[in-house]
């Protein structure tokens, strides 16, 4: 019964906290900001090439001029996911005026951080998984960002959509 409690405060919580950009229509923007994931020895993971798709997509539909890819490295990695992502947007044709690599962050939180000063008081779209969107939205709120959301649909496992609601919910309470 106390997880059934649960899942009834998780879910409220999330109704009562989430942010209300990621249910607006799409608008037109500065730039799109492609969050980081996994790249493998300089290939794209399979989610991280999927929201570069994206990003790609809304690029081409000329939704923002603009994009930048965020993403450090991790231990033992030779490439950086900003790097990896940036590379893979140029070989489909986006020129390197047209992107910005940020190769530091690590987590979320630090990706948001990191572009803050390039886009400022911009408006962006940001690009990653849908279950992931709500919490970069709730972050980017907390730092000024005047951003809306594209969620990358997939076949995510319950476990990602249920760490990523007590993860937002956790942001929308001043958690990091």
């Amino acid at each position: 019964m106390r997880g059934w409690w649960a899942l009834v405060f998780l879910a409220v919580g999330l109704a009562f906290f989430s942010p209300k950009a990621s249910s607006s229509p799409l608008q037109k923007a500065d730039w799109i900001v492609v969050l980081g994931a996994a790249q493998y020895n300089g290939e794209p993971s399979v989610i991280f090439r999927n929201r570069l798709e994206a990003a790609l997509h809304l690029y081409r539909q000329g939704y923002a001029p603009r994009i930048a890819v965020t993403g450090g490295r991790a231990p033992g990695d030779r490439y950086s996911e900003g790097e990896v992502g940036c590379s893979y947007l140029k070989t489909r044709g986006v020129p390197p005026s047209a992107l910005y690599c940020e190769q530091q962050s690590r987590r979320t939180i630090e990706n948001l951080t990191n572009i803050a000063p390039v886009v400022g008081k911009s408006q962006v779209i940001i690009v990653t998984d849908e279950p992931h969107l709500p919490r970069a939205l709730i972050l980017a709120e907390q730092l000024g960002l005047r951003a809306s959301g594209f969620a990358v649909h997939g076949n995510f496992k319950e476990s990602y959509w249920q760490r990523e609601s007590w993860l937002a919910l956790l942001a929308r309470l001043g958690v990091r």
